[in-house]
């Protein structure tokens, strides 16, 4: 009833242009801010030049914006979320649609994750109705310790999903990393810190030969330096370096700090390890990725302030570097002041998060558990992952002046049985069909007698 009284309401509304940032307004409704406060009923949204204007209790619509009556539903930033592959398959099993990985690939850290992402994908749709509207996309280490440069995507119905690429880089270490590495942790750092320093001097080389044209903090992967003789090849640039210039300039951002470092990393021991490379290397904007066995260490975490990007449930070990693994591992590490956003590769689907998220606020009636209130773990699949992803304070929230990212809900969307029935992207009302809304009707009044209608021929 709500969904079908709230979709009459808003076909009755004629907006101007519908690729365009539309101003409206939505009353009565459940509102969750997304910045960790627990939710305000009877409230109020307005949304205007594809911005949050105003939301909560009390707010005064402006004459003349288009209204909505929510009465029955919640309404919530969009979800954001970190770490996917959306846009890079169509078809796990057949490598033509895969592009994941890049297992054969003469680069690591220089691959660039943005010109393959497909915006058409129908992982992409299936996930923008389930009410994620930002994501991190990132390839996974392969034939290197390094998986390349993730982009940041909005999952909207436009030909350019990219909001900002070369947004962060991937790096495997403990068990993962080792295995890339030649079979040993040891190995892995080894690499791992010549990569770095092989970056410093790269970056330093590039300086002196007076070809850098922009501060350090402003520089990408692509600012390659002029000089021949520090860019043809390896050997021009000495015969140890194992870097090719490709990568070595890719990662100059990261040593720099002007591009985030995504470590994957589970056991508590490895965590420390990372935690220390900051002795050598002290302006890494270090992100954490997986840390199953986060809250062992999770003081050590919060005081250098690093943030994680955390399975949201692992309570059996998986290996060796999981034995340590608990279902309250977030909310020790929340409540130790820890900045926690929950991955979204550990889920068969993105548009799944919400109701892990219900499972960690669930956690909370548990004796002895450690979870989430409803405002902490909805934050943790809004707020929490756009902040880390960089997108600036007030990222995943509703407050004035934040993305008009906004998402209706026909019930609690940390409830499983609640489902989005709207989705405005950048104040953008985007369509909700895919391959899987289209199957289901085509085959919701199929009597079982009946063969499917792809053999009706």
């Amino acid at each position: 009833m709500i969904r079908n009284t709230l979709m009459a309401a808003a076909a009755a509304i004629a907006f101007a242009a519908p690729a365009a940032a539309q101003d409206f307004a939505i009353t009565n409704a459940t509102l969750a801010t997304g910045d960790g406060s627990d939710p305000i009923e009877g409230a109020t949204i307005v949304v205007r030049n594809g911005r949050v204007d105003a939301a909560g209790a009390g707010v005064t619509v402006p004459a003349g914006v288009p209204t909505l009556d929510g009465t029955g539903s919640w309404v919530t930033p969009g979800l954001f979320a970190t770490v996917t592959d959306l846009g890079l398959w169509d078809v796990g099993a057949v490598s033509e649609s895969n592009d994941t990985r890049a297992g054969d690939s003469p680069f690591s850290a220089a691959l660039d994750v943005a010109p393959a992402i497909n915006p058409q994908s129908q992982h992409v749709k299936v996930s923008r109705a389930g009410g994620i509207t930002r994501a991190a996309v990132a390839t996974m280490p392969s034939s290197s310790i390094f998986g390349g440069q993730g982009a940041i995507i909005d999952t909207g119905d436009d030909p350019d999903p990219i909001v900002r690429a070369r947004a962060f880089q991937v790096v495997a270490l403990g068990e993962g990393g080792a295995r890339r590495a030649g079979g040993s942790r040891v190995s892995a750092h080894a690499l791992f810190r010549n990569a770095l320093r092989e970056a410093r001097q790269y970056g330093a080389d590039s300086r002196i030969s007076g070809t850098a044209s922009r501060p350090p903090e402003q520089r990408t992967g692509d600012d390659m330096p002029l000089d021949p003789r520090l860019v043809d090849n390896r050997t021009e640039r000495g015969d140890d370096v194992l870097l090719s210039r490709f990568d070595a300039a890719a990662l100059v951002p990261v040593v720099t700090g002007a591009q985030k470092l995504y470590v994957m990393v589970e056991r508590a021991a490895d965590i420390r390890a990372v935690l220390a490379l900051r002795d050598e290397f002290p302006n890494l904007d270090l992100v954490l990725v997986g840390a199953s066995e986060g809250w062992l260490v999770a003081h050590a975490i919060a005081a250098a302030n690093v943030p994680v990007i955390a399975d949201a449930l692992d309570d059996l070990p998986e290996s060796f570097e999981q034995l340590g693994a608990t279902q309250s591992n977030i909310g020790r590490m929340v409540r130790a002041g820890v900045k926690v956003a929950l991955n979204a590769s550990a889920m068969e689907q993105p548009r799944y998060l919400p109701q892990f998220a219900g499972n960690l606020v669930a956690l909370t009636e548990l004796p002895g558990a450690d979870g989430l209130s409803w405002g902490q773990a909805f934050a943790a699949i809004s707020s929490v992952p756009a902040q880390i992803s960089g997108m600036g304070t007030g990222a995943g929230t509703l407050s004035p002046g934040a993305m008009g990212d906004i998402v209706v809900w026909d019930g609690d969307p940390l409830e499983v049985s609640s489902t989005p029935v709207k989705v405005y992207i950048d104040g953008i009302e985007q369509p909700l069909e895919n391959h899987q809304t289209r199957l289901a009707e085509r085959y919701r009044d199929l009597d079982e007698s009946d063969l499917p209608k792809a053999y009706d021929w």
